[in-house]
């Protein structure tokens, strides 16, 4: 049989054209494909919207503490006849300007601080958008790139199984061997087309979603470089992790501010037993015109300025404050939870993602010495066929166990680093230098 290595890369290149992939001159990176993904991403772009929209509604609620004014006009005309002889008519006019400031109202206060401790949370929220997209980005990326690795290690074993299959059929011409080594063979390639058949949608569905995750059409992620290098998560001390999530993580944060405006929500509550002070101003003008068959008509204007504080102070209101105090120490105990709730959440996330990190690294170990002895395996095989100790069978399944083997080796080392974005995102400690470590893996 030929070298394993000259096969698979005239595969991979034969299976670029089959596929009408772009050139490798035309490959995008992982951070290029991220900055695409961060212009184009729906649920990127709204979480954006949202949190620059937090900062419009604090200033809609710091005017509650500012002063208002308000223009009021009114035209009104009478007719009256108080005896049979006599009729009249009265016009009334005017225009007035309103003004009120708050001086004192704890209701409106609290309000405006519960305002301000939303805008941290509109921000966790966006910050957890933004880590969301870097892992969504990155598992799309090295999807395709498995997709690929899994297509290309098919055809190579195909294109081995086609070798043996004839090989087998040459022996069986010459009398060397038997019809079930060629039926064998013959069911292998049968086999095997079907699995390059599921291989090459697989990786139509990934690219697919690759596409549709950066707005782009026809993306070619770069492959890793070799010898691939992957970087051991530092430290290696799972409470460490913890620690740092507890401090960072968004929705810890977000939770955080959940909670303390559900405090100040019960202080707001309480406010509806206090008094309000306003200082209220007011500037009118009127004019009054008439006409009267006995009387002469008369008309004036009349100019009219007031300014004063106005004191209200709760004495009744149905027991609706009591309840409402009632209702939002309930709330804040629900909101108290739901940050212990998050707290025990990230800390677990945070020690699984770690130790899938730590797992997938010793499988990585692991399956390159699988492809090592696979290796050696099937050169052994192969020469026991030749000289008659073993049979096609055992040539097929030691191809089999290699090209396998590829398989998963590749499909693991992407899972680390996958995992490795996580662990990040776990901790609350994942960003875009994240995605330049990971960029830095690829072949340039």
């Amino acid at each position: 049989m030929r070298p394993l290595r000259p096969i698979l890369s005239r595969l991979a290149l034969a299976s670029a054209f089959a596929l009408g992939l772009p050139a490798a001159v035309h490959a995008q990176s992982l951070s290029e494909l991220y900055q695409a993904a961060r212009a184009y991403d729906a649920t990127y772009l709204a979480a954006r919207a949202q949190a620059e929209s937090a900062e419009y509604q604090i200033a809609q609620t710091r005017a509650l503490n500012r002063p208002v004014a308000a223009l009021n006009a009114s035209a009104v005309g009478s007719e009256y006849r108080p005896l049979s002889y006599e009729r009249g008519t009265y016009n009334t006019a005017s225009a007035s300007v309103d003004a009120s400031m708050p001086l004192f109202n704890r209701s409106n206060s609290v309000a405006i601080e519960q305002a301000e401790r939303s805008l941290a949370s509109s921000q966790a929220a966006l910050e957890a958008a933004e880590q969301d997209l870097i892992v969504r980005i990155a598992q799309a990326y090295f999807d395709v790139l498995a997709a690929q690795d899994a297509l290309g290690t098919t055809r190579a074993s195909k294109t081995a199984i086609t070798e043996q299959l004839a090989s087998a059929k040459r022996n069986f011409e010459v009398g060397t061997a038997t019809i079930t080594d060629t039926r064998e063979a013959q069911a292998r390639f049968d086999l095997a087309t079907a699995e390059e058949i599921a291989a090459e949608n697989l990786l139509r569905t990934r690219r697919v979603a690759l596409d549709t995750l950066v707005g782009r059409i026809g993306t070619d992620p770069k492959p890793l470089a070799t010898p691939v290098v992957l970087p051991a998560p530092q430290p290696a001390d799972p409470e460490q992790w913890v620690s740092t999530a507890e401090g960072s993580h968004p929705s810890i944060r977000r939770a955080q501010v959940a909670y303390d405006i559900a405090r100040l929500e019960t202080e707001r509550a309480r406010a509806g037993h206090l008094p309000t002070l306003d200082l209220v101003a007011t500037a009118e003008r009127q004019r009054v015109g008439g006409s009267s068959v006995a009387i002469n008509t008369s008309s004036g204007y009349t100019n009219t300025y007031s300014m004063g504080v106005q004191f209200k102070l709760p004495l009744y209101t149905g027991n609706a404050t009591q309840n409402r105090v009632r209702e939002t120490l309930l709330l804040e105990e629900s909101s108290r939870n739901d940050l212990e709730a998050a707290r025990r959440n990230v800390a677990l996330n945070a020690r699984t993602a770690l130790f899938a990190v730590q797992s997938g690294i010793a499988q990585v170990k692991a399956y390159e010495a699988a492809e090592s002895s696979s290796k050696l395996s099937l050169d052994a095989t192969q020469l026991g066929y030749r000289v008659g100790v073993r049979v096609n069978l055992d040539v097929l399944d030691a191809q089999r166990a290699l090209f396998e083997t590829q398989r998963d080796l590749a499909r693991a080392r992407y899972d680390v680093l996958v995992n490795t974005l996580k662990l990040r995102q776990a901790a609350g400690q994942l960003a875009v230098t994240d995605v330049e470590s990971v960029n830095s893996l690829l072949a340039r």
